[in-house]
């Protein structure tokens, strides 16, 4: 049983291929999240404000899934589809403009891969997934030294003017970490929802800054 007596969604496990396996409540967006990634979120709709107020209570995440098809809005009779991996999101800041309305700051945690989706309370999607391991320490190879120089003088020319809670980046600034630039890249860019999710499912993040620095080049 979760706080307060309401019962906790999570059931953990371990799958064949040793990858812990959770089912998670999704929110299903048009635009996916990073892990490290900031993600604005205005929550009006009553499944949502329950799954919100539920999560902030209880300190728990929720998934981030990709649409592939189908609305943010709840439609009647409508089952969207969604892309084969997301993103979990864990609430830094929560503010209710009103009583059926909150302002959401999230934080992006986990990958995961979606196994199954599925209908659950109040009309809220529950998935099935499979976590994606953490990427690991890699530093920034010499060659791609670049990409981390430029986002760090967007960093600190934002510092400088006193507009960092216009930049939509967490601190801490890992600039000397692969998995952590390629990510912020991958959020800026302006590419197809394919492209972005190879980038979100690429496990080696050496191999993901390289993708990102490819893309670059043809852009």
């Amino acid at each position: 049983m979760g706080q307060g007596g309401q019962r906790r969604w999570h059931q953990v496990g371990i799958n064949r291929q040793g990858l812990v396996t959770d089912t998670l409540p999704l929110f299903p967006l048009s635009q996916g999240l990073m892990p490290d990634g900031m993600l604005h979120l205005q929550i009006f709709e009553v499944r949502y404000l329950d799954l919100i107020k539920r999560c902030h209570q209880q300190q728990l995440p929720f998934g981030v899934a990709w649409l592939q098809k189908g609305s943010e809005v709840q439609v009647p009779g409508e089952v969207p589809s969604l892309h084969a991996y997301g993103c979990v999101a864990h609430i830094r800041e929560m503010d209710m403009v009103q009583p059926n309305f909150y302002r959401v700051v999230c934080q992006g945690g986990l990958r995961f891969q979606l196994n199954e989706v599925r209908p659950g309370p109040l009309g809220v999607w529950q998935g099935q997934v499979s976590y994606l391991p953490q990427d690991p320490e890699v530093a920034i190879p010499e060659h791609l030294q670049p990409l981390a120089d430029r986002l760090g003088k967007v960093i600190a020319s934002a510092q400088q003017q006193g507009v960092m809670d216009r930049l939509p980046i967490f601190a801490p600034y890992q600039l000397d970490q692969c998995g952590w630039v390629a990510n912020r890249y991958a959020e800026a860019m302006s590419l197809s929802d394919a492209d972005k999710l190879a980038l979100l499912a690429q496990l080696d993040p050496l191999e993901r800054l390289e993708s990102v620095s490819r893309h670059m080049l043809a852009s």
